[in-house]
């Protein structure tokens, strides 16, 4: 089997996808599964930038760090490099198959189709919501990524 290549997409790659990306990193550890994982955004508004302080502070009261992403802009050579991308909403999965490429077989789908009885279901966006919402969108994204871990395992 190849080795999973895991995406999570958001919309500025500095709230959602970065959680996304710190949990899965932190569930495919204490698994020993082997999984290459980044994030990224449909827009360019947060290039180069780091994640949220409040998402960097949900990640690390959860014992993960996250503080060495960046945000970066989905391309089409991701479509080439990972197996699997994954939307945080209905929204950035449309923007998401927009750039597509043409032929391409990656899997694409919302992050919580793969939790059951979550299909279909978006990951709201904390980020004009205030600090108490992070803890809510961290508890989907783990959930996602144990779902991700037993999948693969």
């Amino acid at each position: 089997m190849t080795k999973p290549a895991l995406l999570f997409v958001c919309l500025g790659n500095i709230c959602r996808s970065p959680l996304a990306e710190g949990a899965m990193r932190a569930a495919a550890a204490k698994a020993g599964l082997d999984v290459e994982v980044d994030s990224c955004g449909t827009s360019a508004y947060h290039i180069g930038s780091l994640p949220d302080p409040r998402s960097v502070d949900t990640a690390a009261a959860k014992g993960v760090d996250i503080t060495d992403q960046r945000g970066r802009q989905l391309v089409a050579e991701d479509f080439a490099r990972f197996t699997h991308i994954f939307a945080m909403d209905h929204q950035n999965l449309r923007n998401i198959e927009a750039v597509r490429p043409a032929g391409s077989d990656t899997h694409v789908s919302l992050l919580m189709d793969l939790v059951p009885g979550r299909e279909g279901a978006a990951i709201a966006d904390p980020y004009y919501d205030g600090e108490g919402h992070f803890g809510a969108t961290w508890e989907d994204v783990w959930m996602a990524a144990e779902a991700l871990v037993d999948r693969f395992r």
